[in-house]
């Protein structure tokens, strides 16, 4: 028989080319692509490849998008070329995956435990972005927000309260309303003393929970039933304790707009929590611990973002209540007073612009005869300061850089945390820079304090990479199940304490928890 005419090798290239779009376009945009740094320490569930490249095919034998090969005799110009889809990342699965996409994750090397894994992983990363949303609100509603206070002064805004509902080492924070689609949102106006120069810089930070938001600024002149007390030194010298702390000389002051409204500083929680500290030490040195915990978070992103803080000081950290808590916490927490609030930083400067700025005695006494510590290492000094501040030790810098490493004041034995925050307090205050503890092994000690790995862990079994990714693995599976049960029942939504939690277990590796029980429980 004659042979048929071969076919035009246009048509062919075409044929053959046009599949090879299709699956890429499944890779576009992870859902959760902030997950990647949780999966990364989890083996894939198949062999790693190229951004859209069938997973049947191999990098090497795939074809470019130079001249194409030749179809096979068994092809033709009307048969589909037959190409199977990529399989699905851990974090795209969900309970309604078709069975055809979930059985190629089942056959994969990683096998059933490696997807279970995974799945979990991209799971936990996905609750702590709705948790954060919760807490800090929507980007999207800042934006609105931010463009319908520009060019807005205090005719748009309604006052609450005619004295400031909080006063900080650094300004003053009145309540205020403003009208925002059909309803009454209410805000801080914050403004700042006469000496504070560092506000500038505060809108160009990213959002944090522990970071305190500006939404909007201007300058105005101040309402007249304002009333501005002085500061304790102020006061102290004015019996009447209302001094306007040279507003008079200044009537056109600039303003910033919170979103976050503080009801107190560290300070005065501090100063009125003695009895509590002595009748339920178990439940307030947790919260020292969840307090300290935000502030080391909270550094850590100025850090990322080139940002000091201006004066990391119990006068200038804020307090902010959180929505309700869950109904199962209300009954304890209220009975207690141990409603855990946010703590926000509300006091920065530009790194790259100038040194850490003295504004108090303290921080130009730093160990006399030493050479002054540079910047970085005064966030380790003044963490160490605020532990035994929250826990009612009295000490000063001067002092606790003149001890020894090994003569700390005394922190009494009240709970199963004293310990382990008297050793956090050491290495933070060492007398040498090079052997003080780091923010971050500082906040991964907290972490520990807090959800464990508790030194009975090792009781029974040697210490090891082994143990701890075991331990980190059945913890991760227990706290998405209680999740789920609470979600089932009345106790509500989750908050603050649970985004913490769910910041620890979707990032902490058991390398992480090797080093910091060994400084720990050393």
């Amino acid at each position: 028989d004659p042979l048929p005419p071969p076919l035009p090798k246009k048509q062919l290239q075409r044929a053959e080319s046009l599949p090879e779009q299709g699956p890429s376009r499944h890779w576009q945009g992870d859902p959760t692509p902030w997950a990647a740094s949780t999966l990364s320490s989890i083996p894939p569930p198949h062999p790693p490849h190229e951004e859209g490249a069938p997973s049947s095919i191999p990098p090497r034998d795939r074809p470019s998008w130079g001249p194409k090969r030749p179809l096979t005799k068994s092809q033709s110009l009307g048969e589909p070329v037959a190409q199977s889809s990529p399989s699905p990342s851990p974090a795209e699965v969900t309970f309604g995956m078709a069975d055809g996409e979930l059985g190629q994750l089942l056959e994969s090397p990683a096998g059933v435990c490696g997807v279970v894994l995974g799945c979990q992983a991209a799971t936990l990363a996905r609750l702590s972005a709705r948790i954060q949303e919760k807490l800090l609100g929507s980007e999207e509603r800042q934006r609105l927000l931010e463009a319908e206070l520009a060019g807005k002064g205090w005719a748009a805004l309604s006052v609450l309260e005619r004295e400031p509902c909080c006063q900080s080492g650094d300004a003053w924070y009145f309540p205020v309303s403003f009208a925002f689609e059909q309803s009454q949102l209410v805000f801080a106006a914050k403004v700042p003393k006469p000496c504070c120069t560092s506000l500038g810089v505060q809108s160009s930070l990213g959002a944090h929970c522990s970071i305190q938001r500006l939404i909007g600024r201007f300058t105005d002149h101040l309402p007249w039933e304002l009333v501005f007390p002085g500061s304790p030194e102020e006061q102290s010298q004015s019996p009447s304790g209302e001094e306007p702390a040279h507003l008079p000389t200044c009537p056109v002051l600039q303003v910033f707009i919170s979103p976050e409204v503080p009801y107190q500083t560290l300070a005065g929680f501090v100063k009125g929590t003695h009895g509590l500290h002595r009748t339920s030490p178990g439940h307030y040195e947790r919260l020292a611990c969840l307090l300290l915990l935000q502030v080391c978070m909270g550094l850590e992103h100025l850090r990322v973002q080139n940002m000091g803080q201006g004066d990391l000081c119990p006068e200038n950290l804020l307090l902010v209540q959180c929505p309700c808590p869950p109904q199962s916490q209300q009954g304890k927490e209220a009975s207690l007073g141990l409603s855990l609030p946010r703590l926000l930083i509300s006091s920065f400067f530009k790194v790259k612009d100038k040194q850490r700025p003295c504004s108090n005695s303290q921080e130009q006494d730093w160990t006399k005869g030493l050479a002054a510590p540079p910047a970085p290492v005064a966030d380790e000094l003044n963490v160490g300061m605020l532990i035994y501040q929250i826990l009612h030790v009295d000490i000063s810098l001067e002092n606790a850089l003149g001890f020894r490493s090994n003569r700390l004041p005394e922190i009494p034995s009240l709970s199963i945390y004293s310990t382990g925050l008297k050793r956090l307090a050491m290495l933070l205050l060492h007398r040498d820079p090079c052997k003080r503890a780091s923010i971050e092994q500082a906040r991964s000690i907290l972490q520990v304090l807090l959800w464990g790995p508790r030194q009975e862990l090792f009781a029974r079994s040697k210490k090891s990479l082994t143990l701890l990714r075991s331990w980190v693995e059945v913890k991760r599976a227990l706290l998405l199940l209680k999740f789920a049960e609470n979600s089932a029942g009345a106790v509500g939504s989750p908050g603050l304490e649970e985004w913490l939690c769910c910041q620890y277990f979707k990032e902490v590796t058991e390398h992480t928890l090797y080093q910091v029980t060994q400084a720990l429980y050393a």
